[in-house]
């Protein structure tokens, strides 16, 4: 069981008050932030670390997001209750809790298999209906296409086709867009069959997104 104490809960009320001074600007995402513990996506020997807003270190050379990111990526979304997303790595899982919290249909895909067993014993045991896959994010996952929303959790050089592909009309994709210094964060609209409105909205940086499947 894992504990989600008064501290915790202190400790996560003031990182939101951070991130909602920061300019995010959505209840619901602030509220998602507010009930996913996210000292539990992190060792126990980091906890003066969970709750505070930047991105940390996890496990195969991947990051935690900041939670200004997640909460920044999530409001591009504009998601709505039991709208199908996919969400293109996986990592601890912490994106794809938050997601959940919003009454998302979550759909992950994960390319390092040790992330991906991980998330799946955590997600299970902090009780989210999270369907989660290994597999390439290159790919996404087209037997389960169209996606209302889709959400690209590491940085592409461009947007994959085969993504775009996979989201349906009027849907919204989102995803840190540029080189290995800096991305864009780029927000994507369907607007027809072989139809894409692009928008831009700040500078980040994100961990590369490779292709392929790393069995470890």
């Amino acid at each position: 069981m894992i504990e989600d104490s008064f501290r915790h809960q202190g400790l996560r009320r003031k990182l939101v008050d951070q991130v909602r001074a920061k300019g995010i600007g959505d209840q619901r995402v602030l509220d998602a932030l507010m009930r996913v513990p996210r000292h539990a996506f992190m060792d126990s020997g980091f906890l003066q670390f969970a709750y505070q807003d930047q991105a940390f270190p996890i496990s195969s050379g991947q990051t935690i997001s900041q939670p200004y990111t997640v909460a920044y990526q999530t409001e591009l979304l504009e998601l709505q209750t039991f709208q199908k997303v996919l969400e293109v790595g996986t990592g601890s899982g912490y994106q794809a809790a938050v997601l959940s919290e919003l009454g998302a249909r979550v759909h992950s895909v994960e390319r390092i298999l040790k992330l991906h067993r991980q998330a799946q014993v955590l997600l299970k045991e902090l009780g989210y209906n999270v369907k989660l896959f290994y597999g390439d994010g290159y790919a996404g996952l087209p037997s389960y296409a169209p996606f209302d929303r889709i959400l690209i959790t590491a940085a592409v050089e461009s947007i994959p086709e085969s993504l775009k592909q996979q989201l349906t009309v009027g849907g919204i994709l989102v995803a840190p867009v540029g080189r290995r210094d800096v991305q864009v964060m780029t927000r994507c609209i369907r607007t027809g069959d072989q139809e894409w409105q692009m928008t831009h909205h700040g500078h980040f940086v994100f961990v590369p997104m490779k292709p392929g499947l790393e069995e470890k």
